[in-house]
């Protein structure tokens, strides 16, 4: 995955809104936290892993993706504000998790990054949340694509008042 152009990506798309919608003096991390959070809760709820009384199946892949890149969006957006370096190395976690648990420790380590907003622990988060998309089925390649496509749009809506 091409970090480096993520990352300038989600500057550009960073800049439109926070131009447009007249933010650029506003302290948004704590927005952006919980927005992260709302996402990683969505994408729970479409993956249903948690939803044991239930029967109905998981949402279509493509859904699940949508929703998880809508994760990296805000996770790219928190690295820009603590000024991570784009080339930051990224470690290919390799664990026996469930789903349901990993969805735990991505909630947990976005709580510690929300109380340490170091690059440290925000390298955990992105980790963390990396092993949550392999988990799902996601290759590094599916994930930027997804996140290409899906910049695109916030752009679109951006332009139409969203």
């Amino acid at each position: 995955m091409n970090l480096t152009n993520l990352f300038n990506m989600q500057q550009q798309l960073d800049t439109k809104i926070e131009t447009q919608h007249q933010l650029q003096n506003e302290a948004l991390t704590e927005r952006k936290i919980l927005a992260l959070l709302v996402e990683v809760g969505e994408l729970a709820n479409e993956t249903r892993c948690f939803k044991f009384w239930s029967l109905k199946p998981p949402a279509a892949i493509d859904v699940i993706l949508e929703e998880y890149v809508d994760g990296v969006h805000f996770i790219l957006s928190l690295g820009l504000k603590i000024k991570v370096n784009p080339a930051l190395s990224i470690e290919d976690k390799q664990d026996d998790r469930s789903m349901t648990e990993q969805f735990l420790i991505v909630y947990e380590t976005i709580t510690a990054f929300k109380n340490n907003q170091s690059i440290s622990q925000y390298k955990k988060m992105f980790e963390e949340y990396l092993y949550l998309g392999k988990l799902l089925g996601f290759s590094n390649e599916q994930v930027e694509k997804a996140y290409v496509s899906k910049n695109e749009v916030n752009h679109e809506r951006q332009q139409q008042g969203y």
